[in-house]
């Protein structure tokens, strides 16, 4: 999900930073992309596809993945169903393709963008669609974790705050620029204890 928002703010700063960047994007979308100085990758992925899925973890390079950093992710004017699909089900599905392609290096880590409106804290009931396709998103990211772990990846699912983007609309409280500098930070610091847990951008974390 790297085309707009987050996802591409995600790339310019890695790729500044002098990461080699693998980029997905849903369509043809990738001359803005193209347009980042770096080692920029750009990888057409519908991760509703599983055929899509597959042959990108073939694909990438076998020297391995440091990092992974699942970021799309629809709302506003799709189903109940579409929002399960792309933000509960995709997200798990892609990273396990990578995993079980031997495409994560030891101690890879792995990041799954959710939010806090997936968050139950303890209540029963609906979240809302897209509340509830977030915490479908954490509850199998929880239970998926033990498996991850042996296979050598540090795994969280992060909240990135309310950011001004076409998804969270011109009144969010957060630059893209300021969330995925702090979300970078927080990932920069991932040991192997903070495995199976679920952060804030900003480094708190963020109660199921």
């Amino acid at each position: 999900g790297a085309s707009r928002g987050i996802g591409y703010q995600l790339v310019s700063q890695y790729a500044a930073a002098g990461w080699d960047v693998h980029a997905t994007t849903r369509g043809h979308e990738p001359r803005i992309l193209a347009e980042i100085e770096g080692a920029v990758q750009i990888h057409q992925l519908d991760v509703r596809r599983d055929p899509q899925i597959q042959a990108l973890a073939r694909g990438l390079p076998k020297r391995g993945l440091g990092l992974v950093i699942h970021n799309a992710g629809i709302n506003r004017g799709h189903t109940r169903d579409d929002l399960m699909e792309v933000n509960a089900a995709a997200p798990i599905r892609v990273v396990q393709a990578l995993i079980d392609a031997n495409r994560l290096v030891g101690n890879g880590r792995v990041v799954l963008m959710t939010s806090a409106m997936g968050s139950r804290r303890g209540k029963t009931g609906s979240l809302g669609d897209y509340g509830d396709s977030k915490a479908a998103l954490n509850d199998e990211f929880r239970l998926r974790a033990p498996a991850w772990s042996l296979a050598g990846v540090v795994a969280i699912v992060m909240h990135p705050g309310w950011v001004r983007t076409d998804m969270g609309g011109s009144g969010a409280t957060l630059s893209v620029e300021d969330s995925v500098t702090g979300m970078r930070r927080v990932i920069a610091g991932l040991s192997t204890a903070d495995h199976g847990r679920f952060y804030n951008w900003d480094g708190t974390e963020q109660p199921w």
